[in-house]
């Protein structure tokens, strides 16, 4: 939203805007609560939530964590934090292309680096089925799409 509001300022410079150019505006109002919910929510389950998918993923993917005596869970944790954060403002702004240009694709280039894609798929995987536990389908039905987002491009 905040990209296209952007747009928008520079468009109508001296003009009103039409009716098809503040549509994306009334959508977001439109969905503006759930949003504020969502975003709630997750701030308040972070600890939470992030513990559930490490502790899921160490029991089905350990060798994403530690491989040999190298213990890969706190930067997992940081990367895995920032993500999620970035993702829940994105949620909150309805700027989902925003959260793509600025970071999935800065963050994609850092985990195709570190050969990290695979662990990317899988902890986005299961933080998708984690916050549907702290969320309504209508609130997950706005977030999850932003969380197979970042799948999609951190984890190829």
């Amino acid at each position: 939203m905040l990209s296209q509001l952007q747009t928008l300022v520079r468009e109508v410079d001296g003009r009103y805007a039409t009716d098809t150019e503040l549509l994306f505006l009334q959508n977001y109002l439109q969905t503006a609560r759930l949003r504020f919910s969502a975003y709630q929510k997750i701030q308040k389950a972070e600890k939470e939530i992030i513990q559930q998918v490490k502790q899921k993923l160490k029991a089905t993917h350990p060798q994403f964590l530690q491989r040999g005596k190298v213990d890969f869970s706190a930067k997992w944790q940081r990367d895995t934090i920032r993500g999620l954060r970035f993702c829940a403002h994105a949620l909150l702004v309805a700027d989902e292309e925003g959260l793509k240009e600025h970071f999935l694709l800065w963050f994609q280039s850092v985990m195709r680096s570190f050969k990290a894609q695979p662990s990317c798929d899988m902890t986005y995987k299961i933080i998708q089925d984690i916050v549907r536990q702290y969320l309504t389908p209508q609130e997950a039905e706005l977030f999850c799409p932003i969380l197979a987002q970042a799948r999609l491009l951190l984890g190829q």
